[in-house]
This record gives structure tokens, sequence and C-alpha cells, in this order.
């Protein structure tokens, strides 16, 4: 049975007990944002009491009209047969957040939600497939509110809810809903296109045919490389000091030491972690391990941003001079807006490590002559470049 209208229950509400309407006007049309009563999940409700009212709602006049007005959408609820979400209302959850935020201020008001939604059981899981945006585009919020709709009925059934299979389970499934498509497949598109549509045209006209090749996952593939070096290490043998290692066997060891935390130095003997035990153990994890590593988000964006635009250049397997490839990044992030303008000098040296990291992990060719990826190269940047493409949006502290 649907929710009664909103204008109905009003109209009741002012009737009855109208020194509670305008109050209960004010925080359903918070609540639905114009959408019918029916479609409001736990999740609305709670995201509305513990957030959007005591952040957003306002200004107030007196202390406790936030608990008022809570007050005010309980009895409209309850009005409306929605009887759960009425108590949540005047829970001593939603007082006592309240109560922190008027009292403690936002920062403890704000922790204290965010304690109390978890709580709930109700708020989809990060999963394998999919880390959850601070900041959601609307596919991306349609398969949240999904996700949470489908625990909220799962928790009334009574069921023992296995929260992470059942968002897995939700996001991967084709719905029909969707014609047939799925909510992780959706979410994937969206965050390929707003990658796609970054700053400034030159990368815009760079990555535009990489929104249709990134949106499959990449088949893995060996690195012989870092394979035998860690399986050196692993084995306990002492480094052989006959020969002076070769600068992209120095690199390799940096890499696997300080950016993977994958082995350890014990005198003239390389120690394997438990870290890179897992990694010798899974050609799989090491392949995602390493590919992630290639657009590690480093001290400054920028980097970020030139090592990206170096791999779009190289992932065709173009082969380029280390000039050339300088001045194409240069070109890309140069009308990305940054201030001050960047120049051929700044992209040089991220260019360089990232190169280095490659051709010691065997994933490209380079002297002062040429640059070229080989296919697993090639494999390698699209697998960083869609893992880049598809991260989780997150706020951007000022500090």
């Amino acid at each position: 049975m649907s929710a009664p209208d909103v204008t109905a229950l009003l109209a009741e509400l002012e009737r009855s007990q109208p020194d509670l309407a305008e109050e209960a006007r004010t925080a359903v049309e918070w609540l639905t944002g114009g959408e019918p009563l029916e479609t409001v999940t736990q999740l609305d409700v709670c995201e509305f009491l513990w957030y959007t009212l005591p952040i957003k709602v306002g200004p107030l006049k007196a202390d406790g009209d936030h608990e008022r007005l809570a007050r005010s959408l309980g009895r409209l609820l309850q009005l409306g047969g929605l009887e759960r979400y009425a108590a949540l209302c005047v829970s001593p959850t939603t007082l006592k957040i309240l109560r922190t935020y008027a009292r403690e201020g936002e920062d403890a008001g704000t922790s204290a939600y965010q304690q109390a939604l978890e709580a709930t059981g109700v708020l989809p899981p990060d999963v394998p497939e999919l880390q959850w945006s601070m900041i959601m585009g609307p596919e991306e919020l349609g398969a949240h509110i999904a996700c949470s709709a489908a625990l909220e009925l799962a928790i009334l059934a009574g069921d023992e809810v296995d929260r992470a299979a059942l968002t897995r389970r939700w996001l991967t499934e084709p719905r029909t809903e969707l014609g047939g498509d799925s909510w992780l497949n959706r979410v994937h598109g969206e965050r390929l296109n707003r990658w796609v549509l970054g700053r400034g045209p030159a990368r815009r006209e760079l990555a535009q045919p990489f929104e249709v090749r990134l949106h499959a996952p990449v088949t893995p593939q060996p690195l012989p490389a870092l394979h035998r070096l860690l399986s050196l290490a692993a084995s306990g043998e002492s480094l052989p000091l006959r020969l002076a290692p070769s600068p992209e066997a120095l690199r390799l060891r940096d890499l696997a030491e300080r950016e993977l935390g994958a082995i350890s130095r014990d005198g003239a003997k390389l120690v394997i972690t438990d870290y890179g035990k897992r990694l010798l153990k899974s050609p799989k994890s090491m392949w995602r391990a390493v590919t992630r590593l290639l657009l590690a988000r480093g001290e400054h964006e920028f980097e970020v941003s030139a090592r990206e635009a170096a791999l779009m250049l190289l992932a065709n397997g173009t082969l380029m001079s280390p000039g050339e490839l300088r001045e194409r990044v240069a070109e890309v992030v140069g009308g990305e807006g940054w201030h001050p303008a960047r120049t051929v000098d700044d992209v040089a040296a991220p260019v360089a490590d990232l190169v280095a990291q490659l051709t010691a992990l065997g994933l490209a060719f380079s002297d002062e002559l040429a640059v070229r990826m080989d296919r697993p190269g090639q494999l390698a940047a699209l697998a960083a470049l869609r893992a880049h493409a598809l991260r989780p949006r997150k706020y951007v502290s000022s500090g």
C-alpha cells in the first residue's frame, strides 16, 4: 500500500495539530525534495534527521527548534502510517545527535551522525568492486539508495544480513529496472565520463578514446622482473656482489622496498615482508598493486596529471623520444588551468620517474633516444588509467 499524499497529510495535521503543521511542512519538503513520500527510505530519514536538519535547515530562532522540527515530522509520518520512520524522529539517538550538534559543534555532531548511521546496518559498505564516493553523481546516488533499500528490506525480514555480499549482488546483477544493465556498470560509466571531461580541451581530446577502452577490466599480466626480485628476497639469499647492479635493478629494488613495501634489507640480504609474500603468492594482486602505483597520488596533484598524460600518450605502443614525450605532456597539462602555468621543465621530473618505473618493471624500453611500451606495458597503462578514472570522488582538504 502506497503512502498517503503529503498535501493530504499536511491538511489533516493542520486540522488536528495546527501548531505542528508549518514545521512539518518545512521538514517534509527537505526530506522528500518534492518526491512522493513512498520513495523515502530509512537512510533518507536518518540522513535528514542527523545531518541535513542540524547543518542545513535554518536559521532557527531558539534552542530546541531542531528537536521540534523532528517531532513535527514524526507526527506527519505517523499520520501516514510510517511508524518506523516516525519513531526515528523522536528516538534517543536522534535527540542525542541533535544536542551534540547544539552543544559541541558541527564536527562532534557529524561524528555522532556517522557512527549512528553505520550502526543502522542500512549503509552500503565499500566492496572490492566499488568504493563509494563522498561526492556522488546521479547514477552512483541511485545505486547507493537502491543498495540501502535492499539492506533495509533484508533487515526487516529478519534475515542474517551479510551487508557486503548483499551490496555486491545488488550492484553486479542485471536489473530489470535498468533495462538489464547493472548498477555497477552505470556507476563505472558515470565515473569514466567524468574523468574524460576533466580539465582542459587538450586533455579531453587525449582522454576521449579511452572512455570505451577502459570500461572493461584489463587482464592481469605477469611481472617477471618483480617476481624474480621477490623470489630472491623470499629465499633469504644475499645480494650478488660480483657486478654493480644496473640502474634498472636499483630502481626496481627501490620500488619494491619504498613504494610497494614488499621487501626490506638486512645488510647484504633482501627480506620479503608479509605483504611481499602475498604479492608473490598472487600474480593478480601483484599486477593490481603495481598498476595502481603508476598513478598513486603523490605530493602534488600536478605530478599525477603529468604521469597520467604520459601513460595515455604511450598506451598505444607509440615510439617517442624523451623530449617529444615531455613536450606532448606539457601541451596536455598546460591547458588544465594550473597556477602558475606549467612548462616542459615542470613535467620533466614526473615523466622521467614514470619512465624509470616502467623500465625497471620491464614494461617499457627507454634510452636517451626513445621510449616505447611493449604489450604488457600498454596493458599496465590501461589498468592504471582505469583504476585512476574509477576512483571514488573525495572532498579535497584546503590544508
